[in-house]
């Protein structure tokens, strides 16, 4: 009961005091860094120092205000510039005139407290505090910061609700581009996006495919490093590791070192910011990992801190996108001639800083630290500290409705967020001739420079421009990189090596090694008929059907015709061999016509023996068209011409069989057979056996001649040009009919073997019908089962066989006899017992 009616009093005590003052500073409050009175105020943050301390908190007092050290030259030359552009704003006639404006700049100490504090600090001061104002002072219209990502989410997130326009010169979070999480944040700085995708580009236009990368653990880090890795995938790079730390995770950060040292990838994506940079590169310094192409971003590839003796030795040789560089005219001497009037003497302090600016010692100390005057040349972010001021001050001329010569109306009442779509509708031209606009997500246009950490002659470290990357130009022209003016890590001045795997040249194609990468492959030579003609070729492509690859796989080739040609070796032998056997013919028709009158020529109707050598002779011949590049013609020539002759060559041995039997039968008392096989019968029958052959032949050629064909069946490589048969049915039909004839010759030859006379030329016959037989039956398979030009060869040895078996089984014994027996040549010896001349 006791504690209740206490807890009545002091609620009743504390409702009382507050009914009587309309706001009250509870505890010490968190004064501006730099600040000035105007009409309309900007704020800003800054992170001029870099390292923090947390006051005692003993729950027994009021803590006290965190404290900085450590100047961080860089941010404190942007809230110079952007006081530089303010009172530049001032003085111009042009822009808001009549109207000054103020400026309240805090220090945000390059921490997530600190910033917080700082944003409540300007967002709760006494001049603006959850709309009581406990003074004068004008309200807050925009805020100019933070440096970092992360510090402007925080920043963004407090004043998101008061719907006050953030415009930030640095942080540059693919995060921030959401508008529906931020829709009051504006940036003059292109968005991480297009720095991921710069990245991806000049990786894949260096031919690395194989890389590792790092970021911090924060919103710029993670988001930036997430759309690289994305990019990456999609342009066939492969990440061989992915590691984070933030800069309060040691433990974190020798994992990342560990990792760092034991891959095989020789190019790290280092998206990283400032402090975790410099704690990564001193890890690896003092760990002596060098050698490791570093690829860094805006937030510390030109910051002059990271240069040491040791640092250049993991450092050198780092290529990375810097801010487009800008000299803001005018500011170098405004901010020396700042730092002399501040400086000397102490006692004159400039009406511009409160009573809560740094001291004038801080100055000295400022000066002694670092040779102001030698940093301020780089001014890569100056230059978006003043769009962002100028695009405030314009968005304001807007809402002002201010008019040349008339002025700006100051009555009216500007709230934060018409200041928020005024500066949606801004384009302007700043004075160093850059346009100023903002994008639907409140980002600009991206534009950077290259830069490469080269080392000059006198040992100094220089961040050397290589190349730019515009998004404002068209696609071919946006990315341009001097690879001839890079020094590459380690001061090499060769383009080092990252890849899984070496390229795959033309002729292979990857293939992907199971549990790994894409990156990581082998190279597979393509298969038969296949080629692949790019590097680094996914697939190999099949050959056209008449094509085949080269010994190189690279190149679709013709294939190499092949048929039976009369310059090779077997061309040659079969020609030689023919034409021998067409010389042979010859000599033994010369022969016999010289020896027509004695008893072994007249023997056996000699009319039918000169048409035999004629056969012959064409058969011989008929196998030189065999020979040579197909035609169409020759295709029906060479098998026609085959089939002819040969029938007429059968058909002259067979009549000369029936002479010997129907001389045998003549012989007989009482038969007068003869009579019905004259010569004129024996000449009749040929052409009738013959013409039959003929007209086979004629509805062969008529229903589907042979015709030249490329047989690709048999060989992958090349090309058998051949006669195809065009009707089997027709080819078979003239072999068939040949067969029939050479059976029954063999038939009728065999029957007559034993007659009774001295000189009996059926068992000749007889020897050459088997020989002949024995030819054609083994051609069978061995046409069917050779491939190519040795099919044709095949049925040239065929006929060759066959012609030669029957010139030298019915000839050579009369030859014999009348070159080297010529006794036995008389018709005594010829007619025997019989002396019956049936010639």
């Amino acid at each position: 009961m006791f504690i209740f009616l206490y807890t009545l009093l002091l609620f009743h005590q504390l409702h009382t005091k507050a009914g009587n003052t309309l706001c009250r500073i509870m505890g010490d409050p968190q004064y501006p860094l730099l600040s000035k009175d105007g009409d309309l105020t900007i704020g800003g943050l800054f992170p001029v120092h870099s390292i923090e301390t947390l006051p005692s908190f003993e729950f027994t007092q009021k803590p006290q205000l965190i404290s900085c050290s450590s100047v961080y030259l860089r941010d404190f030359r942007l809230a110079q510039i952007m006081i530089f552009a303010i009172e530049e704003i001032n003085r111009s006639e042009n822009l808001l005139p009549n109207v000054s404006i103020g400026y309240r700049i805090y220090d945000s100490c390059g921490s997530r407290l600190s910033t917080m504090s700082a944003t409540m600090g300007l967002m709760n001061s006494p001049e603006f505090g959850a709309g009581y104002r406990c003074n004068g002072q004008s309200p807050l219209h925009a805020i100019i910061g933070e440096s970092e990502s992360t510090a402007t989410v925080i920043l963004s997130r407090t004043t998101g609700p008061f719907k006050i326009p953030v415009i930030s010169h640095s942080a540059s979070c693919e995060c921030l581009s959401k508008r529906k999480d931020y829709p009051s944040v504006f940036r003059t700085m292109a968005s991480d996006y297009h720095q991921s995708r710069a990245l991806a580009s000049i990786v894949k236009d260096l031919g690395w495919s194989w890389v590792g990368a790092v970021n911090s653990d924060n919103e710029y880090g993670n988001y930036g490093m997430t759309i690289f890795l994305k990019i990456a995938q999609e342009m066939g790079i492969c990440v061989e590791y992915s590691v984070k730390f933030y800069r309060t995770e040691p433990e974190k950060l020798e994992k990342v070192v560990d990792t760092i040292k034991k891959s095989t990838a020789k190019v790290i994506i280092a998206f990283i910011s400032l402090p975790e940079m410099g704690l990564l590169t001193n890890q690896l310094s003092i760990q002596n990992i060098t050698g490791f192409q570093m690829i860094g971003v805006k937030s510390w590839i030109t910051v002059k801190s990271l240069i040491t003796p040791n640092s250049y030795r993991v450092l050198g040789g780092s290529l990375g996108f810097a801010v487009k560089k800008i000299i803001v005219e005018g500011f170098a001497d405004y901010i020396l001639k700042e730092f002399w009037n501040t400086a000397f003497p102490c006692s004159q302090t400039d009406g511009n800083f409160s009573q809560y600016a740094l001291s004038c010692s801080r100055y000295e100390e400022l000066l002694l630290l670092k040779n102001y005057n030698e940093d301020v040349p780089e001014q890569r972010y100056a230059s978006y500290v003043y769009k962002a001021v100028y695009a405030v001050a314009h968005s304001l001329h807007i809402l002002l409705k201010c008019k040349e010569k008339e002025g700006c109306d100051k009555g009216l009442t500007i709230q934060p967020q018409q200041i928020v779509e005024a500066l949606k509708q801004v384009n302007f031209t700043i004075k160093m001739g850059d346009r100023v606009w903002f994008d639907s997500t409140g980002g600009a246009v991206a534009q950077y420079d290259i830069i490469n950490w080269q080392q000059d002659s006198d040992g100094s470290i220089q961040f050397k421009s290589v190349g730019y990357y515009d998004d404002s130009l068209p696609p071919h022209q946006r990315f341009v990189v001097n690879i001839e003016k890079i020094i590459w890590a380690g001061g090499q001045l060769e383009k080092p090596r990252s890849v899984c795997s070496e390229s795959c040249p033309p002729g292979t194609r990857k293939a992907a090694q199971k549990g790994r990468p894409v990156c990581c492959y082998d190279c597979i030579p393509c298969a038969e008929g296949e080629i692949s003609t790019e590097t680094d070729s996914n697939n190999c492509k099949q050959c056209p059907r008449e094509y085949w690859p080269n010994a190189e796989k690279n190149k679709c080739v013709l294939k190499t015709i092949e048929y039976l040609l009369f310059t090779e070796v077997m061309g040659i032998v079969l020609v030689f061999f023919s034409l021998f056997g067409v010389g042979l013919t010859v000599l033994v028709a010369i022969l016999f016509y010289r020896k027509k009158n004695t008893p072994i020529v007249k023997a056996n109707n000699s009319e039918l023996s000169f048409l035999l050598l004629f056969s012959l002779t064409l058969c011989f011949l008929c196998s030189l068209t065999f020979i040579g590049r197909p035609t169409e013609w020759s295709c029906m020539l060479r098998h026609t011409a085959f089939g002819i002759t040969f029938v007429l060559c059968i058909s002259c041995v067979l009549g000369k069989t029936i002479v010997v039997l129907m001389a045998f039968k003549a012989t007989l008392p009482g038969n007068n057979v003869m009579k019905w096989f004259e010569p004129k019968q024996q000449r009749l029958s040929v052409l009738v056996f013959t013409l039959v052959q003929v007209l086979i032949c004629v509805l062969w050629l008529t229903i589907s001649p042979p015709f030249p064909h490329k047989n690709m069946k048999y060989y992958k490589e090349k090309v058998i040009l051949e006669c195809s048969l065009g009707s089997t049915i027709g080819f078979w039909a003239v072999l068939g009919y040949i067969g029939l004839l050479a059976v029954f010759c063999f038939i009728l030859a065999f029957l007559a073997r034993t007659l009774p006379d001295n000189f009996n030329e059926a068992k000749y016959i007889t020897f050459s019908m088997l020989i002949f037989c024995a030819v054609w039956i083994t051609f069978i398979p061995a046409y069917v089962s050779s491939p190519g030009k040795f099919t044709v060869a095949v049925e040239i040895f065929a006929i060759l066989a066959s012609s030669f078996g029957l010139l030298f089984c019915i000839f050579a014994p009369k030859c014999y006899i009348i070159l080297f027996k010529p006794e036995e040549n008389t018709k005594q010896n010829i007619m025997g017992k019989t002396a019956y001349n049936y010639c």
